[in-house]
C-alpha cells in the first residue's frame, strides 16, 4: 500500500500586534526560537511574515534576510516561506524591487492570486527558483491561476477562505476545491482557516487528505476554544487531530 504523508505548517506571527497575544514572534531571534518549537511539535514548513524594529510588516532585504537565515540556523532542513502581501508594500513595483533585493531567499513565497502584480511576481520567483505557494482566497481566485497557466510549477495551492463562521468557511473551501479540480490542477492544497473557522476547515482539509496551516497568525485558540499558549501548543494540537482523523498517515 502507498504511504500517505500529510503536511503540518506552522504560520507564526502574520499581520497580528504583539497586544493581541503575547507569545508572539516579531524579531528574528523570536521567530527562529518559536520556529525551533514549533518545529519539535511537529510543523514540517513554516510561513513566517519579517517585521520591522517597530513592529511592522516589512519586505526590507536587510530584516527579511536576517529573519531567513536565523530561522535556517535554528530549523535545518525545514523549508521556510515568507509572505509577499501586497498591503505590505502597495505599490506592486515598489514590492517587486525589494524581494528581488532579497540576497538570503526563503524556500518559498506566497503569492496571492488577487493582488496586482501577481504574474511578474510570479516570473520572478520562478527566474529566482524560489517555489510559488499560490495564495488562492476564491473560486476567482482558482480560475486566474488556471489562466495563469503556472500551477504545475508552483509547490502548492494554498487555499484560503476568507469566511470567518465556519460552516460558509468549509463551503467556500469546498468549491475553491471544486474548481481547482476542474481546471485539473493537481500540486498539493493546503487549507486554511481564520479565526472560529480555522479548526473546522483543518478538520474538511484532513477529511479530504490536504495539507494544513495553523499558528498564531490564523487563530489564538485550541479545538475547544480556550487560549492557546503559543504556536507550539497550536501546532500540537494540529498533529494530535491528523493522527486521530488518519490513523496510519505520516506527517511529512
Amino acid at each position: 500500500m502507498r504511504e500517505r504523508f500529510v503536511l503540518v505548517q506552522a504560520c507564526l506571527n502574520g499581520s497580528r500586534r504583539r497586544e493581541e497575544h503575547p507569545a508572539l514572534p516579531l524579531s528574528p531571534d523570536e521567530i527562529a526560537l518559536d520556529a525551533s518549537r514549533a518545529v519539535t511539535a511537529g510543523a514540517a514548513a513554516l510561513h513566517i511574515h519579517p517585521r520591522a524594529a517597530d513592529g511592522s510588516e516589512t519586505l526590507d532585504p536587510r530584516v527579511c534576510d536576517a529573519a531567513v537565515r536565523a530561522v535556517r540556523e535554528a530549523c535545518p532542513n525545514i523549508p521556510i516561506g515568507l509572505t509577499t502581501g501586497i498591503w505590505i508594500e502597495p505599490d506592486p513595483k515598489r514590492r517587486l524591487a525589494l524581494i528581488a533585493s532579497w540576497a538570503t531567499p526563503p524556500d518559498f513565497v506566497s503569492v496571492n492570486l488577487c493582488e496586482p502584480g501577481t504574474p511578474e511576481l510570479c516570473d520572478l520567483m520562478l527566474r529566482r527558483r524560489i517555489r510559488i505557494e499560490a495564495g488562492v482566497w476564491t473560486v476567482g481566485d482558482a480560475q486566474a491561476l488556471a489562466a495563469l497557466g503556472i500551477a504545475d510549477q508552483c509547490v502548492r495551492v494554498l487555499v484560503e477562505t476568507q469566511p470567518r463562521e465556519p460552516g460558509a468557511a468549509v463551503a467556500e473551501a469546498r468549491a475553491i476545491d471544486d474548481e481547482l479540480d476542474k481546471a485539473e490542477i493537481r500540486v498539493p492544497r493546503l487549507h486554511h482557516g481564520e479565526g472560529l473557522a480555522t479548526w473546522a476547515v483543518v478538520e474538511m482539509a484532513l477529511d479530504r487528505g490536504h495539507d494544513i496551516r495553523i499558528g498564531l497568525e490564523d487563530t489564538l485558540q485550541l479545538p475547544d476554544g480556550s487560549p492557546a499558549r503559543d504556536n507550539a501548543e497550536l501546532v500540537e494540537a494540529a498533529v494530535a487531530k491528523v493522527r486521530r482523523r488518519l490513523p496510519g498517515l505520516h506527517l511529512s
